[in-house]
């Protein structure tokens, strides 16, 4: 990528290191995974040291109950951590639909699955770490214990989430009021917050083993509260989790190949779409043009619709991952797009909120990690005097009898978050990822556009304009672009809506690392995020 196109006002430098990056959405957090990285520490420890400070700094998209997924160059192959957690065994889908509901509640217990996140630290810490558990932890803990300013993205979001949960009769928010919003309100830009409850959860996790969480006085916590206010999870829940380590999926897009995690992550949404793009050659289209957009929009549509309907957990459903990504399939996905914006319809494959981060180490270790509690605060259901805010990818299942994603317990919802990776040749180039829900393959796909067929570099790209599809024949398009652009869609058939902020369009982190071994990392300016290096 070429480190001197700059297309857009901001000329902002991408970060440039010899030893080690790290890029996330808070630029304290970046500095706990640097700082792990200057002790000697691998880009895992340094990946965790940035998740659980992240916990904290960031409560509005992820904390210590949130699920987790990740993706690590060892320096010579990449290896895939699903740490989805589970739907409490109790739960049923038959239940919720005798009671009324067409779908899973976005909060409350119903809403709630086993949290992956701490498994995934100890997981990744157990396969490629070298400090020790208790080093990693404590910026997490001095951040909670002693308070942080909080930036001003964050408290943005912070305030929209307090309409939530600030509401009286909803005593299942209690939780979260005594510990979000001691003072009746959320903080303001730069007024300082602290967590006893959540330093005394770290603070034990350190001294008693991260499966205290799933075992132990932590998980005792969080199984009586359940018990005592309506919710489904038991300690046989917590006590069963386990990650499991995948193998990555891929596709060829222009020289390199773009892997993602297999399902229940969505990340073959993004696959699909790049796969059906790689032979149209959209380099010949200028960027942020209707053209191209129009392209990427038609594909990412179809990438989506055969995800929402074969895109399941694969240990309780079939999932054709393999037919999905068929040359002789992409081919016939590829051959409905034309001049027209269409509404898509999934194909007949062959049998076959979120905070994200990427690290790298002076050995060449890379880490794409992303951790998340869904639609801002999760469930809203907080473990009171812990700070655990416990997620609601329940909501990601459908009630629909019979569908792949039909919710059941024991069973692990389709998943937005995916961490993504680039290699070229069979060597790294890099971690990348954007957030924001259904914006994460979206956004991987312009980003990864944007590098391979536009040359643009990181911290280009992630400054470039974007698109995101809604429902139906909607796009939504960020207020800076041209109205021209939007005008040509809008003849193409597409239905184009001019967003009034950029908050819904992702927040991107990228990791480059150049044939000289060089480091050029980039963060998100939707977001307070920060790339740091040394």
């Amino acid at each position: 990528m070429n480190l001197n196109h700059y297309p857009y006002a901001s000329k902002r430098m991408p970060v440039l290191a010899d030893n080690g990056a790290v890029a996330t959405t808070q630029p304290l957090a970046a500095q706990a995974g640097l700082k792990a990285l200057q002790n000697g520490g691998s880009a895992v420890d340094a990946a965790i040291a940035t998740a659980a400070a992240l916990t904290v700094l960031e409560p509005t998209s992820n904390g210590i109950g949130s699920d987790a997924f990740a993706i690590v160059w060892d320096g010579n192959k990449l290896h895939g951590l699903n740490a989805s957690g589970r739907w409490p065994s109790k739960s049923s889908a038959a239940y919720l639909r005798e009671q009324g509901f067409d779908a899973v509640p976005e909060r409350g217990w119903s809403s709630v699955t086993v949290p992956g996140a701490p498994a995934a630290w100890e997981d990744l810490h157990q396969r490629f770490g070298r400090l020790e558990m208790n080093d990693l932890l404590q910026p997490a803990i001095a951040y909670a214990d002693s308070g942080f300013p909080v930036s001003p993205v964050i408290a943005h979001l912070w305030n929209e989430a307090s309409s939530l949960f600030l509401v009286p009769n909803r005593p299942e928010f209690d939780g979260w009021r005594q510990t979000f919003a001691p003072d009746g309100r959320s903080p303001r830009a730069g007024e300082r917050f602290s967590s006893a409850g959540h330093a005394w959860t770290l603070k034990t996790l350190v001294a008693r083993g991260i499966r205290d969480f799933y075992q132990g006085e932590v998980a005792e916590r969080i199984t009586v509260y359940a018990k005592a206010s309506g919710g489904d999870l038991t300690a046989d829940d917590l006590a069963a989790h386990r990650s499991q380590w995948v193998e990555p999926i891929s596709t060829a897009y222009s020289d390199c190949r773009v892997w993602e995690i297999p399902p229940n992550g969505q990340g073959i949404a993004a696959l699909i779409a790049l796969a059906i793009l790689d032979q149209m050659d959209l380099h010949e289209h200028d960027h942020a043009s209707a053209p191209l957009w129009h392209l990427q929009i038609e594909a990412m549509k179809l990438g989506f619709a055969d995800a929402y309907r074969y895109v399941a957990d694969p240990d309780r459903a079939e999932v054709p991952t393999n037919g999905l990504l068929d040359d002789a399939y992409i081919r016939s996905r590829r051959a409905l797009i034309g001049d027209q914006a269409r509404l898509p319809e999934a194909g007949r494959p062959p049998a076959g909120g979120t905070v994200y981060l990427c690290t790298a180490d002076r050995d060449g270790m890379m880490v794409s990690y992303i951790q998340s509690n869904y639609m801002g605060f999760g469930s809203g259901v907080v473990v009171p005097e812990t700070g655990i805010s416990l997620q609601n990818r329940g909501a990601g299942f459908t009630l629909e009898p019979g569908h792949r994603n039909e919710a059941a317990g024991g069973k692990r919802p389709r998943h937005t978050i995916l961490p993504g990776f680039l290699t070229r040749n069979g060597d790294a180039v890099g971690p990348f990822g954007v957030m924001a829900g259904e914006m994460q393959p979206q956004g991987h796909l312009q980003v990864i556009s944007g590098m391979l067929d536009h040359d643009f570099n990181p911290q280009a790209v992630l400054d470039a304009p974007r698109w995101r599809i809604r429902d139906g024949l909607q796009v939504d398009v960020e207020p800076a672009v041209d109205p021209g652009v939007v005008a040509a869609l809008q003849a193409r058939g597409h239905r184009v809506v001019m967003a009034p902020n950029s908050y819904s369009f992702g927040r991107g982190q990228i990791i480059e690392r150049r044939e000289n071994g060089v480091y050029v990392a980039a963060s998100e300016p939707r977001a307070d995020g920060a790339a740091v290096g040394y």
